[in-house]
């Protein structure tokens, strides 16, 4: 088992996105769909996969392209260090004030720690200002608990 770290900010506007968020539907529209649905389905279709928009599910980060794997970690405390560095960079822009509290952060670091080494997945996203997203995410590997038929973008 080990851990991919995956890190992603934008604008808000393109975040919320959702249909280039999500995998296509295994089976396209039926013949005689209104035009533009047969071309939003072939546009999530081809783009799903190398987009670099964080995926609703998380463990679908694995099928993205390996060049934004942020880091790789055998063991899940390296993997949720990475991910408090990153909270700790990112926490003078987060929108809302609560969020950069540095005890609430160091719960989230220590909870990442468990879940992963548990073998889930974890998930962190917060509004920066502008508006803007920034979106963390760490997916355990070799198998996923959630998604086992998702390849690895180690092998």
């Amino acid at each position: 088992m080990h851990h991919h770290a995956y890190l992603w900010t934008g604008p808000k506007t393109r975040f919320d996105d959702e249909a280039l968020r999500r995998p296509p539907h295994p089976d396209p529209p039926p013949a005689g769909s209104r035009p533009e649905l047969i071309e939003r389905y072939r546009l999530v279709a081809a783009e799903f996969r190398t987009s670099d928009l964080p995926p609703l599910e998380t463990a679908y980060w694995l099928i993205k392209p390996r060049s934004l794997v942020r880091g790789t970690w055998e063991e899940a405390k390296e993997a949720a260090a990475w991910l408090g560095e990153r909270l700790a960079e990112y926490a003078p822009r987060f929108a809302a004030e609560h969020d950069r509290d540095t005890a609430r952060l160091a719960r989230l670091v220590n909870s990442a720690a468990e879940q992963l080494h548990a073998g889930g997945d974890v998930s962190y996203g917060r509004y920066l200002e502008r508006p803007s997203y920034l979106a963390l995410a760490v997916v355990t590997c070799s198998p996923n608990r959630t998604a086992p038929e998702l390849p690895c973008p180690r092998a």
